[in-house]
This record gives C-alpha cells, sequence and structure tokens, in this order.
C-alpha cells in the first residue's frame, strides 16, 4: 500500500507568531490560515501548523501520513500491535486517525471518505 507524507505538523505556542515566521522570515509561501490551522506551499509534502495543547505540546512536531485505503491500513497497524485509537473522523473531506509512534510521538493517518 503506498503511504504518503503529507504533512509535517507544527505545534507552535503563538500561532500568529509562527505564520509569521515561516513567511515573512523564512519565506514561505502561506497556502491559508484560520485560528486553528495554518498551512504552506512546500511542494507536495506541506508544512501546516496547529496550536499547542496538552497532548500536542508547543514545539512538537507531527507527521501526517495519507493511504488509499484507511481501514486497511489501520486494521494492518492492529495486526502489528499498535494501539490505532478511536475511530476516524471526518475532518477536511478525508478521515483522520491518530495513533502513537516509536517515544509517544504522535502521528496522523488519513484517507479518503469511503464512497456510500
Amino acid at each position: 500500500m503506498t503511504v504518503e507524507l503529507k504533512y509535517i505538523i507544527a505545534n507552535v505556542s503563538d500561532l500568529a507568531a509562527a505564520v509569521a515566521f515561516w513567511r515573512d522570515t523564512f519565506g514561505l509561501k502561506l497556502k491559508f490560515e484560520t485560528p486553528e490551522w495554518a498551512e504552506f506551499e512546500t511542494g507536495p509534502t506541506r508544512l501546516a501548523l496547529q496550536p499547542a495543547s496538552a497532548e500536542n505540546p508547543a514545539g512538537t512536531w507531527q507527521p501526517g501520513l495519507r493511504v488509499p485505503d484507511l481501514d486497511v491500513k489501520r486494521a494492518e497497524l492492529t495486526a502489528r500491535g499498535v494501539n490505532v485509537g478511536g475511530a476516524p473522523h471526518e475532518e477536511h473531506g478525508f478521515l483522520l486517525s491518530l495513533f502513537t509512534g516509536p517515544d509517544g510521538a504522535p502521528v496522523s493517518l488519513s484517507g479518503p471518505v469511503a464512497k456510500q
């Protein structure tokens, strides 16, 4: 199964300041920004920023992986002993799931919404 690295998500203490740094200081092109998310044009893999939280402390980073069939990949990971957490939820036209990688690092795993 093909797995694509779609996002690198930075958890930041100050979203506006982080956007300003990556846009104005570093020179990345801002794709869009909301109060809870900012995304930069960085080729096939996007740099995304989100406000830090207790689960995602400031200064930590999270990969965002995408697969063609989220249910199949979650079943495969479960069979290999990975705790894939709760059921996926729909977000921005994709199903989104979270699991914990090595050393407790959170990993975002997404796939297309199943067609009815």
